[in-house]
């Protein structure tokens, strides 16, 4: 085992799956090779098809691998490795005739140290629902509920798929704040796979985008962001600046966008000033997490080749 691998929560190397055969056979995951590092807060992205819930099925046991290997807390992806997640993949099934407490006591039954079934209500905020039956629940409410189940086990990492949908704005404030608590509190690996852009950057710290199955993008977004920035200026004489920077400058704004790097800013700065180019106006124009995600997915040809 290597010390990469024991630093992580999910290590995945050359991860291949094709369903069906023949002509007509889809590939899901291209040999998918990623890394989620342990105690953060990991966004898995991509557009439908890209193979994120395939993925996640094949962590969670629920799919098999053509090729490839997947190590859990670093030990390979089996029963034992995989106790130590709580999953909620896709629309989560309850039984409607039992209440929430019912099925958090059933849950707990089989795990080696569960929480304690009522302070695990209280957190994902249904507590004063619990003796009612799940039939009665509405679709946020069940959310809350998975959410409830993954946790009863006490998971060392939670992987969530979609885990706010049917909430409402509060609702979503609220399991914001609790995939936050999980990780900075609990030291929980939390990955989360969810097509609302905006709340990804919200509460993820890295990212990891993939499309047809490979992966395409991953980092912290911060730094994701600031590598996919433009660079504003207003000179005196835009034409001449664009025509000596080429490709890299396009007018707008009454200035010139240049497509640099952060880092690359004060040397561009200072070369221009050097050779006299009159600089009135300068920011970093930084741009949202659905900008990058566009910016790494629509390239090439947008039909999908996996399973989403």
């Amino acid at each position: 085992m290597s010390i990469e691998s024991r630093e992580n929560a999910i290590s995945a190397r050359g991860v291949y799956k094709r369903f069906g055969f023949g002509p007509s056979a889809v590939t899901a995951l291209d040999g998918l090779s990623l890394e989620i590092p342990r105690g953060r807060i990991h966004g898995l992205l991509g557009p439908n098809g890209a193979g994120k819930s395939t993925f996640l099925r094949i962590i969670a046991g629920l799919v098999r691998a053509d090729r490839g290997s997947i190590d859990l807390f670093g030990a390979p992806a089996g029963p034992a490795s995989r106790r130590k997640f709580g999953m909620l993949i896709e629309a989560p099934g309850f039984y409607p005739f039992m209440t929430a407490r019912e099925h958090l006591v059933m849950l707990a039954s089989f795990a080696d140290q569960p929480a304690e079934v009522d302070a695990v209500l209280r957190r994902v905020g249904i507590l004063g629902a619990a003796d009612k039956r799940v039939g009665g629940y509405s679709l946020g409410m069940k959310q809350r509920l998975a959410i409830g189940c993954a946790l009863i086990s006490r998971p060392d990492g939670m992987i969530l798929d979609e885990p706010t949908n049917g909430l409402d704005p509060d609702g979503i404030l609220e399991m914001r704040a609790l995939i936050q608590e999980l990780a900075h509190r609990d030291g929980i690996t939390v990955l989360l796979s969810s097509h609302l852009l905006d709340e990804v950057e919200r509460v993820c710290e890295r990212i990891t985008i993939i499309k047809r199955g490979r992966l395409v993008a991953e980092g912290d977004v911060a730094d994701l962001l600031d590598r996919n920035g433009r660079f504003f200026l207003e000179v005196d004489r835009p034409e001449a600046l664009i025509a000596r920077l080429g490709e890299a400058a396009t007018a707008g704004d009454g200035g010139v966008y240049v497509r640099t790097s952060r880092e690359d800013v004060p040397a561009l700065i200072g070369s221009l000033t050097v050779s006299g180019v009159l600089i009135y106006q300068t920011k970093w124009i930084r741009p949202d997490l659905e900008q990058v995600f566009l910016s790494e997915t629509r390239n090439g040809s947008d039909d999908a080749a996996g399973q989403s």
